[in-house]
């Protein structure tokens, strides 16, 4: 049993070192405080369609933005920044996020715009 557990922390310690946890502890906050400002906060799973930001927060009188997620000091791939690059030329606001304190700003943009 002792080694199945030190397996099983061994496991989580590497994926929070990857930032892998830190990403997802990002999303909760995310979610959490879109939720308290009365929005929802969709996780997108775009198939056949690689590369679209993690989330679409809707808030009221129809404000939208995109949201790709990162964990600490991660910055998106080539062909997250190409979808980036396309969903702003349609005129969406997309924002990317890799730092907890950034969430309310998004947050304010989102419902200013």
């Amino acid at each position: 049993m002792e080694m199945v557990v030190i397996e099983c922390h061994n496991y989580l310690k590497r994926r929070w070192e990857n930032g892998l946890m830190r990403e997802k502890y990002i999303e909760q906050k995310l979610r959490n405080e879109v939720k308290k400002k009365g929005g929802v906060c969709l996780k997108l799973a775009a198939t056949g369609l690689d590369g679209i930001p993690d989330r679409l927060v809707l808030m009221a009188k129809g404000k939208i933005g995109f949201v790709e997620l990162k964990a600490p000091k991660q910055k998106p791939r080539k062909l997250q920044l190409v979808r980036i690059k396309n969903l702003k030329e349609m005129g969406f606001k997309v924002y990317v996020i890799n730092d907890v304190k950034d969430i309310g700003g998004v947050i304010d943009d989102i419902q200013s715009t």
